[in-house]
Formats: structure tokens, C-alpha cells, sequence
């Protein structure tokens, strides 16, 4: 089975995100960097399909990443942690139909994370919160939590400290240079600046180039992200997202998007996503439930 459209099956959205900046500003007492970024999330990225099982058993159908084990994968690793922790006696069936670039920055596994958390949170009417649900996201990673409470944010701390920000309406072309770019890895260069002075939410708003103190590490490492950095520099400002390889050039509307999409050359790996207001799963959410109540 190659998707999840069969009986039984729900179908819920986990959408990637962009950090629109991002800097470190020092180590923690437990190792961890301290962080600042803005989160945007966007109207585009994976899709989990979940079936209900009455055993108990947590199955992966398919494996959406090449190479990770099933213990392994954070879709898999949160439908347990939820289970375990809500003491639930159902199982799942679950499959993510990948759109998101494995190590590409654009927040893919984290996102299937939290999506199987709140989606199995609405099906199994576990019944938690979102303090609760995102505490249970932090341990399985750091940006499991913005996209469990479903809005852009300001960030920091690891990235859980989450503040909503409104950001403006706006449309992006995304680039997959084809590289995976281990974070854990990125950390350890030395290079890596990791006490820049902190930011305010006043330098953000005000357009102050706040960049990410990722993008020289990973252009100077890796020939393809500097290849697509000069190609979107043709049409815009480049910018990198997280850790990853992924490279964006943010729009103010579509068709300006469409444009800069056509200018590219033909062999980058690249295509726009639109900004989301609010999460794609927060909308599915309620939507479910409207309809379980009978209020749809």
C-alpha cells in the first residue's frame, strides 16, 4: 500500500517550516545551545495517514525515510511515547507520504512527530492539552513543539520557548540542494559562531539582516548549497533554514513567487510554498472534530 486512502485511514497534514533567522548565543549548563529564531510555518510539507488498531500494536507501513529504522523514526517513537505516557490501549498503523527532505532544515521529522502526537491525541481521546502534548514533543526534539502548538513563533531557549508572532502575508521558492546536513556535526566545527550577541523581536521586525549562523558552515562544506545560494541570489536574498541544506528567498505575494520560480535554472530541485497564518494540522483538527460532533 502506497498511501493512506483506504478504509480506516485519516489523513493529516504536517507542515514544514522556515527559520527565518537564526543565531546561537551561547552553550547551556546541560550542554544544549542556546538559540533565537522565528519559526514560519507553511502550507506544504508531509502527510500521516493513521488507521486505528484495536491491539495495541504501533505498525509502520512503508518506511519514510530510507535507512532509519522503525524504532528510529520520530513518527513511530511519538505514537509510543503517547501511548506509554497516557497509558493507551489502542495501536496504529501509521504512514507518512514524504514530501519534506530528510536533513534538508525544513523541520520534516518533527513535524510527522507532532503531527502523529496530536492527531493520536484527537483519535485516541487522550484528551491532553498542548502545554502537555509540546512537553512531550520537546524530549523527542526541539522543534517538535512549534509545530504541536501550531503557530509561527518567535524562539528560544533550544527552540521551545515559544512566543506566537504575526508575520506578514508572504510566499517563498524552496530549494533542495540534494544534501543531507547532520546537525549534531554542525555543532561540533569550530568555526561556528555560538555567542553572538542576542537579538530583539524590535531587529526582526525591523528587517536588521539577522542571518543564520549555520549558512557560511554549511556554503563553505557543501559545493551544492553554494551553488543554489548563487542561483537565488538571481532572484532575491538566499537565506538557509535550521541546520539544514535547505535555501529559501521569501516573496510578497504569488505571482512574484511564480516569477522567481521560472528564472531558475532547470536543474535545481526547487518549487513555492505559501506561508500559513495558523498550522494546517490546527485547521485539520478542529475540522475533525467539527465533524465527529456534528456540528460540521
Amino acid at each position: 500500500m502506497s498511501d493512506a486512502s483506504g478504509p480506516g485511514w485519516s489523513r493529516w497534514p504536517a507542515p514544514a517550516k522556515l527559520n527565518l533567522f537564526l543565531r546561537i548565543t551561547g552553550r547551556r549548563h546541560d550542554g544544549y545551545h542556546s538559540l533565537q529564531t522565528v519559526f514560519q510555518l507553511l502550507e506544504w510539507g508531509d502527510t500521516v495517514g493513521l488507521r486505528l488498531r484495536a491491539d495495541g500494536v504501533i505498525n509502520r507501513i512503508g518506511a519514510s525515510v530510507p535507512g532509519v529504522e522503525a524504532h528510529q523514526d520520530l513518527a513511530i517513537r511519538a505514537a509510543k511515547l503517547l501511548q506509554t505516557s497516557a497509558n493507551v490501549s489502542k495501536g496504529v498503523d501509521i504512514l507518512v507520504e514524504k514530501r519534506i527532505p530528510n536533513g534538508s532544515g525544513f523541520g520534516g521529522g518533527s513535524s510527522d512527530a507532532a503531527t502523529v502526537l496530536v492527531a493520536l491525541n484527537t483519535l485516541w481521546q487522550v484528551g491532553l492539552d498542548l502545554d502537555s502534548l509540546a512537553e512531550l514533543g520537546l524530549s523527542l526534539g526541539a522543534d517538535v513543539p512549534v509545530f504541536v502548538r501550531g503557530q509561527n513563533a518567535w524562539a528560544e531557549g533550544v527552540g521551545e520557548q515559544l512566543s506566537p508572532v504575526r508575520l506578514p502575508p508572504a510566499w517563498y521558492v524552496l530549494v533542495d540542494p540534494g544534501v543531507h546536513v547532520a546537525t549534531a556535526a554542525l555543532f561540533q566545527v569550530p568555526e561556528l559562531t555560538r555567542d553572538a550577541p542576542p537579538t530583539t523581536m524590535a531587529d526582526f521586525v525591523s528587517y536588521a539582516s539577522l542571518g543564520n549562523a549555520f549558512e557560511p558552515v554549511v556554503r563553505r562544506r557543501e559545493p551544492a548549497v553554494e551553488a543554489a545560494f548563487r542561483a537565488l541570489a538571481c532572484i532575491g536574498s538566499p537565506r538557509l533554514t535550521g541546520s539544514g541544506s535547505g535555501c529559501f528567498v521569501e516573496f510578497g505575494d504569488q505571482a512574484s513567487a511564480e516569477e522567481g520560480l521560472a528564472a531558475l535554472p532547470s536543474g535545481l530541485r526547487a518549487w513555492i510554498a505559501q506561508g500559513a497564518a495558523r498550522s494546517p494540522l490546527q485547521v485539520a483538527v478542529e475540522r475533525w472534530s467539527a465533524v465527529t460532533s456534528g456540528n460540521a
